[in-house]
């Protein structure tokens, strides 16, 4: 197939981001309040949320790294990481029947000054410090393997260096979210996972016809290739891929990347009511499972068209996807792949640069408690957005200097390390009724990553070859959950 022209590609990226700006303009035009950019009003259709939060959940680093592994050899190999999908969904309900009546109750709109009322400022600040430090550096991580890809086949060709292309693709993302923040969000959202599940649907349809497979044949060609094996069981405890360590790891990665995270629940917080959030929970967990095995066959197909054909494919498996989208599979699979993947890569970047501005304005700068007039408080909100902006493209371009092979993994052994402690805070103050000396929260979370960190390391040599994978995040809100018990006063009061 004829490799597409950069300025074909170039017309879409434009003609999509006119989109998104035309639909930030219908939904902000009579109101870029606050309150709208922090919660829609609290009014937003459970559906849309629903279907729109698939896309901020997948983001780009699963349109291209999850098909992209399964013909791999290491973690998450062929259809393994359904292991993880499955994780999820005990997940999701821990969060919908205990965590969203809990945010819906206290009227949260940054959910972490719950720790406030239960522990004091110390865990207020801690939790909210580690959500800033988790979500701008796993965007960061998220949008940089998009940019690449963008900028190779897209800007690279007019001699734009990496750098700028960052800047703009970040500058695009501001442009239409600083008026309008979540409000906008629910909105686009929706329109960016509709392209993307779009994208890797037609995917799929196209490869089979080059194939000439039939519907019925396809399951049948997968299960034959090796790709499709979904359980693994026999290789113990060791092997990275066992089903109890993935499924316990997806659980625990539903629970703290969503249910403790500003970003995801900030989507939920703006459903009218409890039961609306709860029926967007349970809705949004189902086409996900779905939605993740569409990425799996499109990668085991991938792997097949390729071997076919006697085409040679990319050392990282990272760049598989792209690498026959724009150069082997029809030009329409390229055209696809670029929506997509511009699609992925928005729907998780611009939430999460919301969710960024909103905690740093309420957790931060006390917006809820500070006494200022609207406007005053508005061009401070977006003076924030600009901040985190510009963060966002000094992350990339420090990532593109130190980058490896099989980013998802390395994204989610992150969240191991920083989510830990905010698992710890949420479940001792959920779980027991304790009070905790407040001098002692800040140690305590600081040294339990610290700790963590240590046993994944050297965990092969102290427990027999036994590797913690995803189950490090257990080990670590453990950790903390611990600490903060040594550290309780005994007469089982809570604060606030």
């Amino acid at each position: 197939m004829q490799t597409l022209s950069p300025i074909i590609l170039l017309g879409v990226v434009a003609g999509y981001l006119l989109l998104l700006i035309l639909v930030s303009f219908l939904t902000t035009r009579k109101d870029t309040g606050n309150q709208n950019f922090f919660n829609a009003g609290r009014n937003s259709p459970w559906y849309l949320v629903a279907f729109g939060m698939i896309g901020a959940s997948l983001s780009g680093v699963t349109f291209i790294s999850i098909p992209g592994v399964v013909g791999g050899s290491g973690v998450n190999q062929a259809f393994s990481y359904m292991q993880i999908v499955f994780g999820y969904l005990l997940g999701y309900a821990v969060i919908a029947l205990v965590l969203l009546p809990l945010y819906y109750r206290l009227n949260l709109t940054s959910i972490y000054t719950y720790l406030e009322n239960r522990f004091g400022w110390q865990a207020y600040k801690t939790g909210a410090l580690y959500f800033q430090l988790s979500r701008s550096t796993g965007s960061a991580l998220r949008l940089f393997l998009v940019a690449t890809i963008l900028h190779q086949f897209v800007f690279a060709p007019y001699e734009i260096s990496f750098p700028l292309s960052v800047f703009l693709t970040i500058f695009l993302i501001w442009v239409y979210t600083f008026r309008g923040g979540i409000k906008t969000i629910v909105v686009t959202d929706t329109l960016q996972t509709f392209f993307m599940l779009g994208a890797v649907f037609l995917t799929i349809l196209l490869i089979t016809q080059s194939l000439n497979l039939g519907v019925g044949e396809l399951a049948q060609t997968v299960q034959k290739s090796g790709y499709g094996k979904v359980f693994f069981f026999e290789g113990g405890w060791s092997d990275p891929n066992n089903f109890f360590k993935q499924f316990l790891g997806g659980s625990l990665i539903t629970l703290t990347m969503t249910g403790l995270d500003q970003d995801m629940m900030q989507k939920n917080l703006t459903c009218r009511t409890l039961p609306d959030a709860q029926k967007n929970m349970f809705v949004f967990s189902g086409i996900l499972i779905l939605a993740n095995l569409l990425f799996l066959t499109m990668g085991a197909l991938l792997y097949i068209y390729a071997a076919e054909l006697g085409i040679s494919l990319p050392e990282k498996t990272d760049q598989v996807y792209p690498f026959l989208a724009i150069n082997h599979l029809s030009p329409i699979v390229g055209i696809l792949f670029i929506l997509g993947l511009i699609a992925a890569a928005y729907s998780s970047a611009d939430s999460a640069l919301t969710a960024m501005t909103t905690s740093f304005c309420i957790d931060f700068l006390n917006f809820e408690k500070w006494d200022a007039p609207e406007e005053r408080k508005k061009l401070v909100r977006r003076w924030v957005h600009v901040g985190y902006s510009l963060l966002m493209c000094l992350l990339i371009i420090l990532f593109n200097a130190i980058a490896r092979d099989g980013i998802i993994n390395e994204l989610f052994k992150w969240a191991g390390y920083t989510y830990g402690p905010l698992l710890g805070l949420f479940a001792f103050g959920i779980l027991t009724r304790m009070r905790v000396k407040g001098q002692w929260i800040i140690p305590i979370c600081l040294l339990s990553p610290v700790v963590s960190w240590l046993l994944d390391t050297y965990s092969k040599d102290l427990f027999q070859g036994f590797t913690f994978g995803f189950l490090i995040m257990a080990v670590n809100g453990t950790l903390t959950f611990l600490g903060l018990l040594l550290a309780s006063e005994r007469d089982y009061r809570v604060v606030g």
